[in-house]
């Protein structure tokens, strides 16, 4: 049987970023739109990428398509 190589989901691949030590980062949520009402210091901390959780970081992963 042959081996069949795993495709990268094309949504995962937008949404997320491996760093260089292997960390899986992630945008915030709520920053798209309606941001007239919120404070400038709560933008800049919603603008920052977060690690992803180690719960879900093995679906991550597998569907970056850097886990078989």
């Amino acid at each position: 049987m042959s081996k069949l190589k795993i495709k990268t989901k094309g949504s995962a691949k937008k949404r997320f970023k491996v760093t260089k030590s292997g960390k899986i980062l992630r945008h915030r949520n709520n920053v798209g739109h309606n941001t007239g009402f919120k404070k400038s210091s709560h933008m800049r901390r919603l603008k920052r990428e977060v690690e992803v959780p180690k719960e879900i970081e093995d679906k991550v992963k597998r569907s970056i398509g850097l886990k078989g």
